[in-house]
């Protein structure tokens, strides 16, 4: 067939005007955050709070998110515990030959002796959760990861985009949908499978969401801090040998910016997590960033015996078996009108969610650079039969 030049010069015209018009909708903020001895700082808050518009640093404290075109005048903000706010403008940062931002570690003049007791901030701070979070209707983008452990090596991994509708940490998700998902090729030979979807245990083991027994917890202070120019004093919990929380509580405000937590319910088993907030535009605090690891046993299948069997190899009768995750909440958005939740999911397991694999989706996902973290559970998967994630992805989710 035969074109014309003319209609292929209109055509080129075309897609020239069509990349440049993409190019000026979004533009890409990347970086690193690191202390005045040159260490990254994880966790970081940083993003442009005026529009909620923002992302979480990784444990190397690299970030990067997308940003319209016409926030180039508005301020970059970056706020970490232990820290002094950094602020720049949006340009400015742009115009910088290296893409990092030093921040200076802020003393903090507590005591070790505070005017009132431990237990009072902590009172004071679940007492006040709700009117120091975003508390109305908002919905959550969040991209959650999960890698399914068995005999101590990652042996599966899947990710999931989800919209949820949240009411924040006083109270429970409304509703949320998972539009996207992707998985790795399926090592396992135990294939644990979880009764709800990992979203929801996220929030059934949060403290602040289920509430606890203040009471029933000793309570010390275990170190100071600071946070967006508020002092912050770490309270630690403890019940018994079974369970400790720590909370970064702000002095002045009572608002609770980081929780961890460590429980062992039951004798071979063990849950540590990890959940991170930060504000919105109102100064009201919502989730951030969550990193949870759970350890168990489950019995082994009688397949695998016969195959440890005919090898001469020690038949056992439980495995190690585990969980670990990792959740960024990549967006926030507070107008109803936006919201993108088609309608609630039933709850099961996560490789029950049956999506079609869209590659372009997650080419274009603002998901945050790669962490060490991440690429420790890669790394095993791949080491599995040396086959890369991205070839994993592209013939594990064919259908």
């Amino acid at each position: 067939m035969q074109y014309s030049n003319k209609f292929v010069y209109y055509t080129i015209c075309i897609l020239i005007n069509c990349t440049i018009a993409f190019a000026q909708e979004s533009i890409a903020i990347t970086g690193k955050i690191l202390d005045q001895n040159g260490y990254e700082i994880p966790y970081a808050a940083v993003g442009v709070l005026n529009k909620n518009i923002g992302s979480t640093s990784t444990e190397d404290g690299a970030f990067y998110f997308r940003v319209p075109y016409n926030t180039l005048e508005d301020t970059l903000t970056v706020s970490s515990l232990g820290f002094s706010t950094f602020s720049i403008k949006v340009n400015d940062f742009l115009k910088q030959a290296k893409k990092e931002i030093i921040l200076e570690e802020k003393t903090t003049a507590l005591s070790e002796v505070v005017v009132n007791s431990i237990s009072y901030y902590v009172k004071n701070a679940f007492k006040a959760l709700r009117t120091n979070t975003v508390s109305k209707n908002h919905q959550l983008n969040i991209l959650y990861r999960r890698w399914s452990v068995e005999d101590n090596l990652c042996r599966f991994f899947i990710e999931h985009s989800i919209n949820a509708i949240d009411r924040g940490p006083s109270s429970y998700l409304v509703k949320f949908s998972v539009d996207d998902a992707r998985t790795s090729a399926d090592y396992r030979f135990v294939k644990n499978e979880q009764k709800i979807h990992a979203l929801k245990y996220m929030e059934f083991n949060n403290p602040l969401r289920k509430g606890i027994p203040l009471k029933d917890y000793k309570w010390t202070k275990t170190g100071n801090s600071s946070y967006d120019n508020e002092d912050v004093i770490i309270a630690k919990g403890e019940m018994g040998n079974t369970e400790k929380i720590w909370l970064y509580i702000g002095m002045d405000s009572f608002k609770i910016y980081k929780l961890e937590m460590e429980k062992k319910p039951k004798i071979g088993k063990k849950l540590t997590a990890t959940y991170i907030y930060k504000k919105n535009k109102n100064d009201l605090l919502y989730l951030s960033y969550h990193q949870r690891e759970w350890e168990g046993a489950a019995p082994l299948p009688e397949n695998i015996k016969k195959v440890l069997k005919a090898n001469n190899k020690p038949i056992r009768n439980y495995i190690p078996i585990g969980y670990r995750h990792e959740a960024y909440v990549l967006d926030l958005e507070e107008n109803k009108s936006n919201f993108k939740v088609l309608e609630g999911l039933e709850n099961k397991d996560m490789t029950q969610y049956k999506t079609d694999y869209n590659a372009s989706f997650w080419n274009t996902l603002n998901i945050p650079p790669h962490t060490r973290f991440y690429n420790k559970n890669i790394a095993e998967l791949e080491s599995m039969y040396g086959v890369q994630i991205e070839n994993q992805f592209k013939y594990s989710n064919m259908r």
